[in-house]
């Protein structure tokens, strides 16, 4: 029977501004326990598919996840483990050391680890395959733009998330201010859906949060969102793709995941999983997508 495995307990956040090195890499393989690098496997000895998930999405629905375990169990014609984590860098290790088949990512990582990574397909919202990054305040606030937000309590969702996290480093890198010295305080919730609600509250005097989940969130609980404003849009960029290793690229696991996933709203259970998450389907993609992001990253990280 296919089945859910459960998130794991999320790990403490460093509060520095860094990027991915070696030691955080080499920690977040801890934490996933003992891995083996896996060259690839051939579809007959797939006796199940392991899909991961972070919070790229609205994953808190269990009705929307059984959905999505249904119809790639039944589009692959064999069991599906839907394998989430509260982290993206915990996802991140799992798929970089082959122990999962796939799993639909954040921009981030994958531009980080471009070269260790292969598209499979891309979400496309709206007519696009692309999103953007929201930042958000108090419904109430007078601020007119970022530097407005100085002195600020800031809430991010993960500190490997692009909308979540890069795109505000970036966007205060571009105005010559570090965010360390520019918020009073930040923090990270592990979730988009959570920074819309600790600004709502108050928690939070302001947040970064993925607009395609922002948007999804207003349909479904506006009085939520409609606490909060947005204050600043980023350009549009490469929304969170599905990928998997480079060894497992040429698998014919992998072929079958792309496949399932390109085709998805020709079957009836894939259009209603595609409609709970209200997406329009997925495409090919391709990686040029992601420049913007890596801009954003090459910025952040020139400045050390």
């Amino acid at each position: 029977m296919p089945r859910l495995v459960a998130a794991g307990a999320a790990p403490s956040h460093r509060s520095a501004v860094r990027s991915y090195d070696r030691r955080r890499f080499l920690s977040g393989l801890a934490g996933a326990g003992s891995l083996t690098l896996l060259p690839g496997r051939a579809w007959a000895e797939a006796d199940e598919v392991r899909f991961g998930l972070t919070p790229v999405f609205l994953s808190s629905d269990l009705e929307l996840l059984a959905q999505l375990r249904d119809y790639l169990s039944t589009a692959l014609e064999r069991p599906v483990s839907l394998v989430m984590r509260r982290t993206y860098q915990e996802i991140t290790a799992l798929l970089l050391s082959g122990q999962l088949d796939a799993a639909w990512i954040c921009g981030y990582p994958f531009i980080q680890y471009r070269a260790r990574l292969s598209l499979l397909a891309v979400p496309v919202w709206r007519g696009k395959p692309l999103y953007q990054s929201y930042l958000i305040v108090d419904q109430g606030r007078t601020a007119a733009d970022i530097l407005d937000l100085r002195g600020d309590i800031h809430a991010y969702s993960d500190p490997d998330s692009n909308s979540g996290y890069l795109v505000t480093q970036a966007a205060l890198a571009e105005e010559g201010e570090e965010s360390v010295a520019f918020f009073r305080k930040s923090f990270f919730t592990y979730s988009h859906r959570n920074v819309v609600r600790a600004v709502a509250s108050g928690l939070a005097e302001s947040g970064s949060v993925d607009g395609y989940v922002w948007e999804v969130m207003s349909e479904i609980e506006p009085a939520l969102t409609g606490r909060t404003r947005v204050l600043r849009k980023s350009e549009w960029l490469g929304f969170p793709p599905v990928a998997c290793a480079k060894g497992l690229a040429e698998t014919p696991v992998a072929a079958a995941i792309s496949a399932a996933l390109t085709t998805m709203g020709d079957d009836p259970l894939g259009r209603a999983a595609l409609d709970m998450l209200r997406l329009d389907g997925f495409a090919p993609g391709a990686p040029a997508l992601f420049d913007g992001i890596a801009q954003k990253y090459d910025l952040v990280r020139s400045l050390g």
